[in-house]
């Protein structure tokens, strides 16, 4: 097993709201790259342009690149009845801000359910996927789907039905904490899905899915360690990103008022350090060359 060309990444508002300190704490780590989901509490696709000209300039002084970024398409604030034509807005402006960040990565959901039945569910969300796929490859994107919200949130051969309807420019984005908030083991997912996943999250932590209790990767239950050697194992090469859910979690609008969380961030990113080194990187620390 060889894991030294992983690429280490962290999803930068878990850190703090503002990009500058978004930076600080990928620096401070030495990492190449950020994931980027919003700034100053405002998603990346509603920047106006001259606050995201400003963040593209500061990550490019600051010689960062963009793993990936997320997108609110699909995702649990928006359901299957919800206007699609927002979404598809939404990717054109991500594909020229990608364009300008230097990366092909969007991070998307599928739907949840909104009073449809299952058929009519199934045949909404593919026929979205199937035209959002269509209109990233024309972009030169690609969209990964997270094991997190809508009609694929945990089913592993739902996963595969939308690679299929998507084509190439639809794959998976693996994280390995999201079974706890909605009641599944998300490691038994990569036997199925592996070949598929073009992107990783990281958390971990113990609860149900009433309550929900994030520690450090390797403190928790969620076999952060298994899940990346099985990934390595069969020749994942992509980023893995840390998204801590310890002070910071813009996307359900609550933060810890307490405490340093660019420290906590830095934290995070070492112990992760530490766990991909143990799998095979010890000459790099899992940080891509």
């Amino acid at each position: 097993m060889r894991a030294d060309r992983i690429r280490l990444s962290g999803i930068g508002d878990e850190a703090a709201p503002g990009i500058d300190r978004q930076i600080a704490a990928v620096t401070r780590l030495g990492w190449d790259s950020v994931e980027l989901r919003s700034v100053d509490g405002t998603a990346l696709a509603d920047l106006d342009d001259a606050a995201f000209k400003a963040v593209s300039g500061r990550l490019a002084a600051a010689g960062l690149g963009v793993s990936c970024v997320d997108s609110r398409i699909g995702n649990w604030a928006r359901t299957v009845r919800s206007p699609f034509e927002d979404d598809l807005a939404e990717l054109d402006r991500l594909a020229e801000r990608c364009a300008a960040l230097g990366t092909r990565f969007v991070r998307i959901m599928s739907y949840p359910n909104d009073g449809l039945s299952q058929a009519d569910w199934e045949y909404e969300v593919l026929g979205r996927m199937e035209q959002l796929a269509a209109r990233a490859e024309r972009a030169g994107l690609v969209l990964v789907h997270e094991n997190c919200a809508g009609w694929a949130a945990s089913d592993p051969a739902r996963m595969l039905r939308l690679v299929e309807a998507g084509g190439p420019a639809l794959r998976l984005l693996f994280d390995v904490g999201n079974g706890i908030a909605y009641g599944y083991e998300a490691h038994e997912l990569l036997p199925y899905i592996a070949p598929y996943v073009e992107h990783v999250h990281i958390k971990d932590g113990t609860g149900d899915t009433e309550t929900q209790f994030y520690s450090l990767p390797g403190d928790g239950r969620c076999r952060v360690a298994d899940s990346l050697r099985y990934l390595f194992d069969r020749g994942y090469r992509g980023t893995v990103s840390i998204e801590p859910h310890l002070n910071i979690r813009p996307h359900e609008g609550w933060s810890d008022p307490s405490g340093d969380y660019v420290d906590q961030f830095v934290a995070y990113g070492r112990r992760l350090e530490a766990l991909v080194g143990a799998l095979g990187a010890a000459d790099t620390a899992g940080v891509a060359t």
